[in-house]
C-alpha cells in the first residue's frame, strides 16, 4: 500500500500537470547535500542570529516579527497556490499530508510571528530563509499535487498513522517550547535565562527537539524521497543550533542542570 509515484498524467485532463520528476529528484539531492555542507559549517561557526548576532556588524537588520512574517510565508503561500492552481481533486491521502505541511507553517507565519519577542534577525539570513521555503514550498508542494498518487489504502497504512501521530506530537512539543521561551522575561528584560518545563526538562533546544520530530513524522507518513530530504535537512540545520544552545547555557549558568542533552534525550 506504498504511495505510487507518477511520472506521465494519468489521463489527457492531466497533460498540464506532469509532474517534474527531474526537477524533484535533483532538488531533493541538493537539500540532502546542502544539509551535510551546512551541518558541516555550523561545527565551527554559529548561525548569525539570535544571541549569536555580533552586536558591532554594520549588517541591516530585520525586525523579528517582520522578519519571521516572510521568511516562513513561501512555506505556506506556495504549496497553498499550487493546490488553487490544480485543476484535478488530489488523493486524500496527499491532500492530508499537504495540509499537515501547510498547518505547520500557518501557524510559524501568522502566529508564531505575531507572538515571537526574538531579536532582529540580519537580512541575508531572512532573504536566505525565503530561497529555501519557497524551494522546499514548491518541492513538497508539487510532489505531493503531481509526482505521488497514494492509494485509498494509504490512509489506513502504518507508515500514514504513525508519522502523522509522530507529526503532531513534535508540533504540540514545539509549540509548547515557543511558549516557554517567549514567557522567560519579563517586559523590558533582555537578559537569557534558564528555560524550564515540558521538555526543556531533558534537553536545551526542546524547541528544535520538537520541529525535528515533526519533519521526521511528515517523512515517515510521506513515505518519499523529498519528504525524508527535507526533514534530513531540518536535523542538519537545527540540530547543531541546539547544540550551540547547549553549549551556551553551560558555559553562562553555572547552576544549569548538567543531566540536560542537546537536543536527543539521553544521547546528545
Amino acid at each position: 500500500s506504498k504511495p505510487l509515484t507518477q511520472s506521465e498524467p494519468r489521463d489527457s485532463s492531466e497533460a498540464a500537470m506532469i509532474c517534474l520528476e527531474n526537477t524533484i529528484h535533483y532538488t531533493s539531492w541538493a537539500f540532502m547535500l546542502g544539509g551535510v555542507g551546512y551541518l558541516l559549517r555550523q561545527m565551527g561557526t554559529h548561525t548569525p542570529y539570535g544571541r549569536y548576532v555580533d552586536s558591532k556588524s554594520n549588517e541591516i537588520m530585520v525586525p523579528a516579527k517582520f522578519g519571521w512574517f516572510i521568511q516562513e510565508l513561501p512555506s505556506f503561500l506556495v504549496p497553498f497556490l499550487l493546490y488553487i492552481w490544480t485543476e484535478t481533486a488530489s488523493s486524500v491521502g496527499g491532500f492530508l499530508l499537504l495540509s499537515t505541511f501547510c498547518l505547520h507553517y500557518f501557524q510559524r507565519t501568522f502566529v508564531y510571528s505575531l507572538l515571537t519577542k526574538g531579536r532582529p534577525s540580519p537580512l541575508h539570513i531572512v532573504l536566505s530563509a525565503v530561497v529555501f521555503c519557497s524551494f522546499n514550498g514548491f518541492l513538497q508542494g508539487h510532489n505531493l499535487l503531481h509526482c505521488t498518487q497514494y492509494n485509498s489504502n494509504w490512509l489506513t497504512d502504518t507508515c500514514f498513522i504513525t508519522g502523522m501521530l509522530v507529526f503532531f506530537c513534535g508540533m504540540a512539543i514545539n509549540i509548547h517550547s515557543d511558549y516557554i521561551l517567549r514567557n522567560l522575561r519579563k517586559p523590558g528584560e533582555v537578559s537569557y535565562k534558564i528555560p524550564r518545563g515540558g521538555m526543556f526538562e531533558l534537553v536545551s533546544g526542546a524547541n528544535f527537539l520538537g520541529e525535528i520530530i515533526e519533519w521526521c513524522g511528515y517523512a515517515v507518513a510521506c513515505w518519499s524521497f523529498p519528504a525524508f530530504s527535507f526533514a534530513f535537512f531540518t536535523i542538519c540545520s537545527i540540530g547543531p543550533r541546539a547544540y550551540h544552545h547547549h553549549r551556551y547555557y553551560l558555559e553562562k549558568f553555572k547552576d544549569y542542570p548538567k543531566s540536560r542533552k542537546a537536543v536527543i534525550p539521553f544521547l546528545l
